[in-house]
């Protein structure tokens, strides 16, 4: 991905969201040639000239300090995800030779599948900030069975959104917010690392074969993973509304562990002790296996 481009559409997006009213200013003339805030007007709330700022907007943001990227994005209304994207950007090398701040984990030690596997009352799986399934627990097998179903390719949950639409449908219940923050995500981790080959191999391979994805990420949205509310209907537990906490590993940086929960004596906890119990009748022991052999 090129990184002036990437800076140029994320800039130019916020700014034409945001009306001179919203943003205090009064708005001279009933005939704006521009979406939402002119260029000038960005620079005026962000107070640098506005030579600096049409730099900045053509992708320019290297050197530009701390207090100055604060500034623009005030001026801009940038929320968190977004502040932080612009960060990413701002402090990225400016071609792939330079040094880079990380890579998405494509493994997981042994020690955290033991970790995963010592939870057995919850779904707890792990993913890259790709999302690429690593690996797993029994209920989040059981749990994700139709993501993890296609077995021609390793799993990912951006594929089985973008490329499976009638089983995500089926699956999510809240499809559109889900598809909404799967490009997000996908647009955070590549403000990240624009030179991640595989990332930029997935995000054309969806923008190929998926015109709702190729809309999703051509609004330049992000968004942090953070914890919710999934809502998935189980072939078979049924409709499961899970909690979700979503948390990066301080030891294995790009790696996430999601853990899904439900409060006691709800029917979701219900469904997922169904979950459990089908889990342990689709797994053969080893041993059994051994035996049969």
């Amino acid at each position: 991905m090129d990184l002036r481009t990437e800076i140029k559409e994320f800039l130019t997006s916020r700014r034409a969201r945001i009306a001179p009213e919203r943003a205090g200013l009064a708005a001279y003339g009933g005939n704006r040639r521009v979406k939402g805030l002119r260029r000038e007007e960005v620079a005026l709330l962000a107070g640098v000239s506005v030579d600096y700022y049409v730099r900045m907007e053509r992708g320019s943001l290297a050197g530009a300090s701390d207090g100055v990227l604060d500034a623009l994005a005030s001026a801009l209304q940038l929320d968190e995800a977004e502040r932080d994207h612009l960060f990413h950007l701002a402090r990225q090398p400016g071609a792939p030779s330079g040094p880079r701040r990380r890579r998405s984990a494509v493994t997981v030690r042994p020690a955290l599948q033991r970790v995963l596997d010592a939870i057995t009352d919850a779904p707890a799986w792990m993913c890259n900030g790709r999302y690429d399934v690593l690996a797993t627990n029994r209920l989040a097998r059981a749990l994700y069975s139709p993501v993890l179903a296609d077995t021609r390719r390793p799993a990912n949950t951006a594929r089985f959104v973008y490329l499976d639409p009638e089983a995500a449908r089926t699956f999510f219940v809240d499809y559109d917010r889900i598809a909404r923050d799967v490009a997000a995500k996908l647009r955070m981790e590549a403000g990240r690392d624009p030179h991640d080959e595989e990332l930029i191999a997935l995000a054309g391979e969806l923008s190929t074969h998926s015109e709702l994805f190729r809309q999703r990420w051509a609004s330049q949205d992000v968004r942090l993973h953070r914890s919710g509310v999934k809502r998935v209907h189980h072939p078979v537990a049924g409709r499961l509304d899970l909690d979700v906490e979503s948390m990066e590993m301080s030891a294995e940086p790009g790696l996430l562990l999601n853990v899904y929960t439900a409060p006691a004596g709800t029917a979701t906890a219900d469904g997922l002790a169904l979950l459990a119990s089908w889990a342990a009748g689709q797994e053969t022991p080893a041993t059994e296996i051994r035996a049969h052999g």
